[in-house]
């Protein structure tokens, strides 16, 4: 057992000298931050002994779960061999190369498209912000330096680096320093349950979304747009899973163009959709394939790119100083973690038992929250789920946003010993992917449990009948 915490010193500390990412400074101060003082299998534990299951993966991203010996070992014994060298001036290190043929060797090939070289970084933000890098680079070597639009999505998220929020398509976040940077655009969501017409079906809708796409590089002048980007499922913006029709016309709409694709797969790689990366399970095929996260687990930072060849050959064939890179680019214990965090991966078949069994599971048990009054849909994908809480299921009639309807759930969540992120009125998990039938069965029970005490807050103060 961890020695016992002085709750209220640390949160004295923490607001004295620690500021958090995403917060409003002042809130905090005045009420103090949770303290997490250890964790094991899918549960965390606070410095006032309360257990919480973690149906968030940290954040997406602590696939293996929680305490697993043979990554902190990969760590020491990296550290004792090799701590630190960089990857500048024409130097390598043995993890960084490994793991970078490990990850090639996962990534299925897509039709022409395959990768055989990877990026290092150490987060989603900065391998965006690489991204957009390479994507101008690429173009600049080919003769069309005019190419430099980038095109995303509303309510994306593809990190917080004012390139990273610039790509990302939150209103809150471009409206902080001037936002987004010039040559970075956006399309509608395809968020069937908002934007759907009345009588239009799902996948008649996934086509219309898709076509925003060529709307705006039409709009835009095709000789002008450099690159598309998005992730397969949209994460942070509450679990948005698109119709099945819309990554097909995806693909037809860049290939039309011949504009690169960048799958943003930071949360959706590395078994969390069923496979090792998500294209693989929507069936288009990407130029780029943005990586974080999961990687390692969330035991140590590190990121990345795979760069397809379409891309790859094009920088290196054309020769020329690549002026860009970190100093942690390719970190040997981040790299021999992520090694040992695949070992895990591969042993226990995690990509597989997503697709073949927990996953189902979920989505059997995450389906019966459509029978709650509050629920308005609720659905999975893969080892994702989300939901949406409304105050009429009939009339589809939401919640207004001064009655923060997620944040209420939220509470209750926390106070049940269970984390669920509230996204506005969406309720989203992604639990780790070691979970057994029987703690899917618990997450459910407190989950219907917090969805009813949202319920009755929400009677008792007149939002609904």
């Amino acid at each position: 057992m961890n020695a016992p915490v002085d709750t209220r010193l640390i949160q004295q500390l923490d607001s004295a000298h620690f500021l958090h990412p995403f917060t409003d400074f002042k809130d905090l101060a005045g009420r103090g931050a949770r303290v997490i003082t250890r964790a094991e299998d899918i549960y965390i534990w606070d410095s006032e002994g309360q257990k919480l299951l973690d149906a968030m993966s940290g954040l997406w991203c602590v696939n293996v779960g929680y305490g697993r010996r043979e990554l902190a070992q990969a760590a020491y014994d990296q550290m004792m061999t090799l701590p630190f060298y960089n990857s500048f001036f024409q130097t390598t290190n043995v993890p960084a190369v490994s793991l970078a043929t490990r990850l090639a060797s996962l990534a299925p090939v897509a039709g022409d498209r395959s990768f055989a070289h990877v990026f290092y970084s150490s987060s989603g933000s900065e391998s965006n912000d690489s991204n957009v890098r390479m994507v101008r680079r690429y173009w600049d070597l080919l003769g069309q330096p005019q190419r430099k639009v980038i095109i995303s999505r509303h309510n994306a998220y593809h990190g917080s680096t004012m390139a990273g929020a610039s790509l990302g398509g939150m209103s809150g976040m471009h409206a902080q320093g001037d936002l987004p940077i010039p040559n970075i655009t956006h399309i509608e969501q395809p968020y069937f349950f908002d934007l759907g017409h009345p009588g239009e079906s799902s996948e008649e809708f996934g086509l219309r979304a898709a076509g925003w796409l060529e709307e705006k590089i039409l709009a835009t002048g095709p000789d002008r747009v450099a690159a598309f980007i998005a992730e397969p499922v949209q994460g942070a913006g509450g679990v948005i899973i698109p119709p099945a029709t819309y990554w097909p016309e995806i693909q037809r709409i860049v290939d039309k163009y011949g504009i690169l694709l960048i799958s943003d797969e930071v949360i959706c790689a590395f078994g969390r959709l069923g496979h090792w990366f998500a294209y693989e399970k929507f069936g288009y095929r990407p130029d780029l394939v943005t990586f974080a996260k999961a990687v390692t687990s969330g035991y140590i930072p590190l990121g990345g790119v795979m760069v397809g060849n379409r891309v790859a050959q094009v920088l290196i064939d054309k020769g020329g100083e690549f002026n860009h890179g970190y100093t942690y680019s390719g970190h040997p214990v981040a790299c021999a973690v992520g090694l040992a965090n695949l070992d895990v991966m591969e042993r226990e078949q995690l990509p597989q038992r997503v697709r073949t069994d927990i996953g189902p599971y979920l989505a059997k048990r995450f389906a019966e929250l459509n029978d709650h009054p509050l629920v308005g849909q609720a659905e999975t994908c893969g080892f994702v789920a989300g939901m949406v809480l409304v105050k009429d299921r009939q009339r589809k009639q939401r919640f207004g946003a001064d009655q923060e309807i997620g944040m209420v759930c939220r509470g209750h969540c926390f106070r049940g010993g269970l984390i669920m992120r509230a996204v506005g009125d969406r309720m989203i998990i992604a639990p780790p992917l070691t979970m057994s039938h029987g703690q899917i069965d618990e997450m459910m029970a407190l989950i219907k449990t917090c969805l009813d005490l949202t319920l009755r807050d929400a009677r008792k103060n007149g939002w609904m009948a």
